[in-house]
């Protein structure tokens, strides 16, 4: 543990951790874990109760914080706070083209990344438990994919959990990555409607530069392949709060007049691979379906597939006629891995995960049916990533769960609501509302 250091109003500590790459081999092969402990600056001397935040992703490092921002000024007022990096993100133990050639080939750079999803993550979350708080249960926080983990630690290990609050992030027990896809496309489709509402004049921008890129793909300065596919998957921002803003000002100025013509402005260009890239955290694209194996059927790069089912997706079709083009959201595609060149050498791995067929369950109907753990969630009613209905489903698979369904934030609500949102969810968990 290094020395403690100050923000405003709080003190963090650095908290470096090993723990196994395989639970299931104890005495195998280790990682290494980083985590920041954040305490308000008036309570730092104080035997206060912990909560670990578990980030959504898959593939993203812990939010970093700057002073009490969001969630953490209501989650300061009663804990020490853990902000845990997961195994391979942030500054624990890195997964990405530059260090997954130290595994070896493609085979074993695959067999490596099977370790790397929400039951690994609960696993790692109790071996740091007993250092971290000398062996008492503590409270989790889990946003998106961090309550896909949430739900796995109350199938596995529920006795490490005095409450467990979820955030945009109840996932169905049993619905293989073609359920979770098919009832996606329509609620993008909703979502881009709705923009196209708000902005109608972002219809004749997005087909503008949709016939441009179809006419000739562009190479953004990173090197990124902008194709058409690609630029539908800018619609990944409409499931913010401040998502369809965000997309209307990156339309807003895209074309400059140069000398060979119209070109796509370099500041837009600059903005965009920024907002496409995975360099910052290629997890997300290469197990972002393996999230859902929890069988002998493989993924099989099942967004790319179900997608041949909702044709108005289709950009050639929809420039032959004269409709709106739809933008896509949360789905990870095949030709990501020729497009992004931090992916692009990781493509066969990704290949040999789409076809893995023997993912352990990850949930426990059972024992979720005879939950003693304190549970809330937030709903977000027609949240873009993560299906309402499934979210619903489960909520009634876990006994005692108390949901708080509102259209008033999405996905992100825990970030864009704050302390309002954390404090309603912890009244909730407690039965104070």
């Amino acid at each position: 543990m290094t020395p403690s250091y100050r923000q405003p109003g709080l003190v963090l500590t650095d908290r470096h951790f090993t723990v196994p790459l395989d639970h299931e081999d104890p005495a195998g092969e280790t990682i290494e874990l980083y985590a920041r402990e954040v305490v308000a600056s008036d309570k730092a001397h104080r035997d206060l109760p912990w909560l670990v935040y578990l980030q959504g992703g898959p593939g993203f490092g812990a939010q970093r914080f700057v002073g009490k921002q969001a969630w953490l000024a209501r989650a300061l007022e009663e804990y020490r706070v853990l902000l845990l990096d997961q195994r391979g993100t942030g500054h624990s133990t890195p997964a990405n083209r530059q260090t997954l050639p130290l595994r070896g080939g493609p085979a074993e750079q695959a067999d490596y990344l099977t370790h790397f999803r929400a039951d690994a993550i609960v696993r790692d979350c109790e071996a740091i438990r007993p250092t971290v708080t000398g062996g008492a249960p503590w409270t989790v926080l889990g946003q998106s994919f961090g309550g896909f983990c949430t739900v796995n630690y109350l199938s596995t290990a529920p006795e490490g959990l005095s409450a467990a609050i979820v955030t945009g992030g109840l996932p169905s027990l049993d619905a293989h990555a073609d359920d979770v896809y098919r009832a996606a496309y329509p609620r993008v489709e909703r979502k881009v409607t709705a923009h196209y509402a708000r902005y109608p004049q972002d219809v004749e921008r997005a087909r503008r530069i949709a016939e441009h890129l179809a006419r000739e793909p562009v190479v953004l300065p990173n090197g990124y392949r902008l194709t058409v596919e690609a630029f539908q998957s800018l619609g990944i921002l409409l499931g913010g709060s401040e998502g369809s803003h965000r997309l209307h000002h990156l339309l807003e100025h895209t074309f400059v007049r140069t000398p060979q013509g119209p070109a796509l402005a370099d500041a837009f260009q600059e903005e965009v691979q920024g907002l496409l890239s995975y360099a910052g955290h290629p997890l997300y694209a290469l197990v972002h379906e393996a999230i859902y194996g929890q069988d002998t059927r493989p993924t099989a790069w099942s967004a790319e597939r179900v997608r041949a089912e909702f044709p108005q997706f289709d950009a050639a079709k929809t420039l032959a006629g004269d409709g709106p083009l739809l933008f896509t959201g949360e789905t990870i595609h095949p030709w990501m891995f020729d497009c992004d060149p931090a992916l692009r050498p990781l493509r066969e791995t990704a290949e040999l995960l789409a076809a893995r067929t023997d993912w352990r369950p990850l949930y426990d109907r059972a024992r979720l049916a005879t939950n003693e753990v304190p549970v809330a969630a937030a709903v977000y009613h027609d949240d873009m990533y993560v299906d309402t209905a499934h979210s619903l489903d489960t909520a009634r698979a876990i006994r005692g769960l108390r949901t708080w369904v509102t259209d008033e934030f999405e996905h992100d609500g825990v970030r864009a609501g704050g302390p309002r949102v954390l404090d309603r969810l912890l009244a909730l968990a407690r039965d104070e509302v």
